[in-house]
């Protein structure tokens, strides 16, 4: 029995202590600090001529590659703000706030301390795993398989690609019905199809081109909303909705409202670090976190907070009442600006349509990465052609999909918070209690299979997880036994509390037999 326990340790020690290499895919680590790298153009296949030739015009040749420090060149840290802001600064994120008053039929002041808090809470991981890109040149689905294993981390590439496909043909939609708001005879795939080709072309040149984009482009979405504001405050349709309602259903609503704030706010989490990976490796991480934290917070709360004052109106006036009826939240937006505004309140509407371009590029060009991660032959398309398919399969979901957005939308958030749940308690779990910060990445790892997590204990987790999320869920379609708890007639959803917490104590308990075992 001694030998038997020598011999383990041993065997333990040589798989962490080898040289670095991918058995699966064929590449050496790079074990020099990030400056080796594997080309993305060499060799004679079609797909490296493809990118060869298209790198000639400025499209982004690295995919899911580790980013070498003699890259990382983007200086302006305030862009690692203004992706975020322009992402924000959009009448999807309105539209979050709008359904508080015709979906949860809350008043504007538990409303608006939800969305301040919830939306705070929500932003934290995003702007933590934002500091990792720089530190480590690393894509934050590459990054997760230190967390979920080299295998596990696909799981995390599926959910991620659902999620970043998801939030893309839920947006697009909320930009259509605002082109339809204006003029009927424009139909809603007319208007879905003018927003995705308009992302593709951005996020087909890559991280630098969406970067470009987002520094400007939440300029006139700002104006615009500020001009929403003074011209709703003007009219005096804001209802505040008191006296404040009281009891269970009141608590339930609360609960699944603050369950859709902060799915939309953290959302971004899975894909944090795509937008910084090419920052020094010396940039300041506070500098980088607050600027995340800023850039994401500052729109979220504002244009969430007016979406639901404007839908107050819905309440007490019928014109409202009826725009919404017909046309959504792209209604209720007309209905603020046309009628006063006339042909410039017009030309508001599309340009806030518009702003969903910002919105989706962080999602379309990071599951191109996700796609990569999945398999040795999806690893091997270059990333912008995994983009126009991304583009390809939100079309052909928001195009039929466009008629139920309002239910679709609601539960879309609820879903996303819940894999969200569960991604951050294994990956939190391992950061700070197994890795316990920063010193205990070994970043050239990313490609060994063998010095990585084995995956079971974040896969067991997973499931926890997942059974968690169960227990708590309070949807239209299902209301588990513990949400039916937590509210009136229809609960509250508290699936991703427990989604979380099932995740972290699972994961606590297997990942510490997990490495006694494996060493790793």
């Amino acid at each position: 029995m001694p030998s038997f326990g020598i011999k383990h340790d041993e065997e333990k020690r040589r798989q962490w202590d080898s040289p670095g290499a991918d058995v699966e895919i064929g590449q050496v680590s790079d074990i020099d600090g990030g400056n080796s790298h594997t080309s993305t153009t060499k060799g004679n296949s079609s797909f490296a001529r493809l990118q060869a030739f298209v790198g000639k015009y400025g499209v982004e040749q690295r995919g899911i590659e580790r980013v070498p420090n003699d890259e990382r060149t983007d200086t302006r840290i305030s862009q690692v703000g203004t992706v975020w802001l322009a992402s924000n600064m959009v009448v999807s994120a309105f539209a979050i706030g709008a359904l508080a008053v015709p979906i949860f039929h809350l008043g504007y002041v538990e409303s608006a301390l939800t969305i301040i808090f919830i939306n705070i809470l929500g932003v934290l991981p995003v702007a933590f795993f934002s500091t990792f890109g720089p530190r480590f040149g690393l894509r934050q689905v590459v990054l997760s398989r230190f967390y979920f294993g080299y295998y596990g981390v696909k799981l995390v590439a599926f959910f991620n690609v659902l999620a970043c496909v998801g939030w893309s043909a839920v947006n697009v939609i909320v930009g259509a019905q605002l082109i339809h708001a204006i003029n009927h005879d424009v139909p809603g795939f007319a208007g879905i199809l003018v927003i995705a080709f308009s992302t593709l072309v951005i996020c087909a040149f890559g991280y630098k081109f969406v970067h470009m984009y987002e520094r400007w482009s939440w300029i006139p979405s700002f104006v615009i909303f500020l001009v929403v504001l003074g011209t709703f405050a003007h009219a005096g349709d804001f209802d505040a909705g008191l006296p404040l309602a009281t009891g269970p259903a009141e608590a339930g609503s609360v609960l699944s409202f603050a369950a859709s704030i902060f799915g939309f706010a953290t959302g971004w989490a899975s894909f944090a670090a795509d937008y910084t990976v090419y920052q020094p490796v010396d940039s300041p991480r506070t500098s980088v976190f607050f600027w995340t934290f800023g850039g994401l917070s500052f729109p979220l709360i504002f244009t969430q907070l007016l979406g639901a004052a404007v839908a107050t109106a819905i309440n007490t006036n019928m014109a409202y009442s009826d725009a919404y009826t017909s046309s959504g939240v792209g209604g209720l937006l007309a209905q603020v600006l046309v009628p006063p505004l006339g042909r410039f309140g017009e030309f508001c509407v599309v340009v806030l349509a518009l702003s969903i371009i910002a919105n989706n590029c962080p999602n379309i060009y990071s599951v191109s990465l996700s796609l990569q991660v999945l398999a040795r032959t999806t690893e091997r398309v270059p990333r912008f052609i995994w983009t126009t398919v991304g583009t390809a399969i939100y079309i052909a979901i928001a195009i039929p999909g466009y008629d139920h957005f309002e239910a679709a939308l609601e539960n879309f958030l609820l879903l996303v918070g819940y894999w969200l749940a569960i991604y951050l308690g294994v990956s939190l779990t391992e950061h700070f209690v197994f890795r316990r910060g920063f010193n205990g990445y070994r970043p050239e790892d990313y490609v060994a299979p063998k010095r990585l997590p084995p995956s079971f204990a974040a896969i067991s987790a997973f499931v926890a997880g997942v059974a968690g999320a169960v227990l708590g869920t309070a949807q239209v379609w299902f209301i588990g036994p513990v949400g039916r708890l937590c509210g009136g007639d229809f609960g509250g959803d508290v699936g991703f509390e427990l989604a979380f917490g099932f995740t972290t104590i699972t994961y606590l308990g297997l990942r510490s037999l997990e490495t006694w075992y494996f060493g790793r």
